[in-house]
């Protein structure tokens, strides 16, 4: 089974665009694991936009499955990745102003930069994700940095699905296969809905983790959470 990690963001997304705790994230975590998550994902940003660092200190002991930490290596970042210790950090290369992560890692020009951090975090005892697309030299880069595993970014998939699935998988499969070849682990994420997701996973081989934040909250707006969160891991099976 492939595990699925639900990214709590846009529920401190609507919290936070009312003030006060209601919805509460902390117990939104909770019930996601219990009707089925395998994991709970959060991406602090430095305005804390959405899930903020008192969020992700309220969530450790809480969370039973993998907690994932994403977000930029920045030193604010790895202060409280290294406090939290996190099951998995997934490092991205967004800016402070981005609104949500659309590209991947050129790992090359950062070899030096990646290759310190995951050694931090190695160090520490935390499993270590990079965010990448599909190229193939970039994920055979990615592993000289030590990384445990990639994570590939799934909004081009996401985007092509309807004209055309087999071409718009085709570049994944490939990733799948280039990452796999040299030892390493492989998670996705970006705009995997109901929809898209059931296909992805039937066509990309060794996929061991996906995370899926605002898909699945949209969804769970209409089929109630449990429902939601039993229909994404149907697709995983």
């Amino acid at each position: 089974m492939i595990n699925l990690s639900v990214n709590v963001n846009k529920i401190a997304t609507l919290r936070n665009a009312r003030g006060g705790n209601i919805p509460n994230v902390q117990q939104v975590a909770v019930d996601c694991e219990r009707f089925g998550a395998d994991g709970i994902t959060v991406h602090p940003r430095p305005d804390e936009r959405h899930i903020r660092r008192s969020d992700v200190f309220a969530l450790r002991p809480l969370v039973r499955t993998e907690f994932n930490i994403e977000g930029y290596p920045s030193e604010q970042f790895m202060d409280l990745v290294l406090s939290v210790r996190p099951t998995q950090a997934t490092l991205v290369p967004d800016g402070p102003n981005v609104l949500t992560s659309s590209a991947g890692w050129d790992v090359e020009p950062n070899m030096d930069f990646l290759t310190g951090i995951v050694d931090r975090l190695k160090d520490a005892g935390i499993r270590t994700s990079i965010f990448v697309g599909t190229d193939l030299d970039n994920i055979r880069a990615a592993a000289r940095t030590g990384a445990d595993r990639v994570e590939l970014y799934t909004g081009p998939f996401a985007e092509e699905f309807d004209a055309d699935p087999e071409r718009a998988v085709a570049p994944f499969t490939a990733a799948a296969m280039a990452a796999h070849s040299v030892g390493m682990g492989l998670n996705a994420g970006h705009d995997l809905s109901l929809h898209n997701l059931k296909f992805f996973q039937q066509h990309v081989p060794h996929l061991m983790e996906v995370s899926i934040g605002h898909a699945l909250i949209a969804d769970a707006l209409y089929l109630g959470l449990e429902a939601t969160i039993k229909a994404y891991k149907e697709c995983l099976k």
